[in-house]
């Protein structure tokens, strides 16, 4: 499995693809099982340079019932930073 990501130009914010659109949280994120499919997401998403930078794919899986990235560093972008638990999305 798949998600898509990349960063919002005006602010920098992580976001994830979910249906045509960007959202905030890696939760809400579209999942793709289908290599054709996240491919044309990204294609899709490419379009929308004037709203993001360098969209692509990354490796998820399920662990213990719940989707979590399986690189470090993208836990690290869906989560925020580890500097303290009240920062970022991990504290939402």
């Amino acid at each position: 499995m798949k998600a898509l990501t990349a960063n919002r130009l005006i602010d920098g914010e992580v976001v994830f693809w979910r249906d045509g659109a960007w959202v905030e949280q890696f939760a809400n994120a579209q999942l793709f099982d289908d290599a054709a499919a996240g491919e044309a997401a990204v294609e899709t998403a490419k379009a929308a340079y004037t709203e993001i930078v360098e969209p692509y794919l990354f490796d998820v899986t399920e662990f213990e019932g719940v989707t979590v990235p399986v690189s470090y560093r993208e836990r690290l972008r869906a989560l925020g930073p580890t500097n303290e638990p009240t920062h970022g999305k991990q504290a939402q």
